[in-house]
């Protein structure tokens, strides 16, 4: 069973990524990396994907679409929360595609 999600294209912020979508949207994907972040540093960056991100440029190499069309990920996530962002970056730091999950395991 593939896990799904719906990517936005260079989003802003985490508010881009709540908006309603048909479900026929998603993407598969797979986590190639979890990030966990302290609270003011996850703070930071789901306020503004815009910014190049060290963590992001350092892990880029995990990630991009396979020949199968699955979208292999970063997931970044606040510590002690289930919840959070599916990042595909480019190789200096930015996002290029991410997508909100709920509930993964810690």
């Amino acid at each position: 069973m593939n896990s799904r999600a719906h990517f936005v294209r260079f989003p802003s912020r985490l508010e881009d990524l709540r908006r309603p979508y048909l479900w026929s949207d998603q993407q598969s994907y797979s986590i190639a990396k979890t990030i966990t972040l302290a609270r003011i540093d996850y703070e930071n960056f789901i306020t503004d994907f815009c910014v190049e991100r060290q963590y992001l440029e350092d892990n880029a190499g995990l990630c991009g679409k396979d020949a199968g069309g699955v979208l292999h990920c970063l997931l970044i996530r606040q510590r002690g929360s289930h919840d959070g962002v599916l990042v595909l970056p480019d190789r200096r730091g930015y996002v290029i595609l991410a997508a909100y999950i709920l509930g993964t395991e810690p």
